[in-house]
């Protein structure tokens, strides 16, 4: 993965991670094998409504959930996610998704990562366009 220079922001992500590679952890703790890039999905049926406080306000949410049950998790649109396996020192590779949260992915990355537009839904689309230079 290659990162763009950058200040004191986050660095920005240029390219995947290759499936396959393995990277150490930010902190360095442990290392990492990428299985493939993954958008992370926050389920909407674990909200924890009808919520608990005693004054309700005029516009609490519903029982009535209307949309997509699974939408992407805005807390990590902007951050590379990846299925990998955990590779510890001394016990089994556990697979898991890792979102790197101390990188930015650029405009281009982010569209393909998170995009709304319905072409993006079509099986074919398993990498992002190389621009041309």
């Amino acid at each position: 993965m290659a990162l763009a220079p950058s200040g004191s922001s986050p660095a920005q992500v240029r390219e995947l991670f290759a499936p396959g590679s393995e990277h150490t952890s930010p902190g360095g703790q442990y290392s990492f094998r990428v299985l493939g890039p993954c958008c992370r999905l926050f389920d909407r049926d674990e909200l924890p409504w009808p919520c608990c406080r005693l004054a309700w306000r005029s516009k609490e949410p519903s029982w009535r959930r209307i949309g997509r049950r699974f939408v992407p998790d805005l807390a990590a649109r902007r951050c590379p996610s990846y299925a990998v396996e955990l590779l510890q020192p001394g016990s089994r590779p556990t697979r898991t998704v890792l979102t790197l949260f101390s990188q930015r992915l650029q405009g281009p990355l982010q569209e393909w990562w998170y995009s709304k537009h319905p072409h993006s839904l079509d099986p074919a689309n398993v990498a992002p366009s190389v621009p041309a230079d």
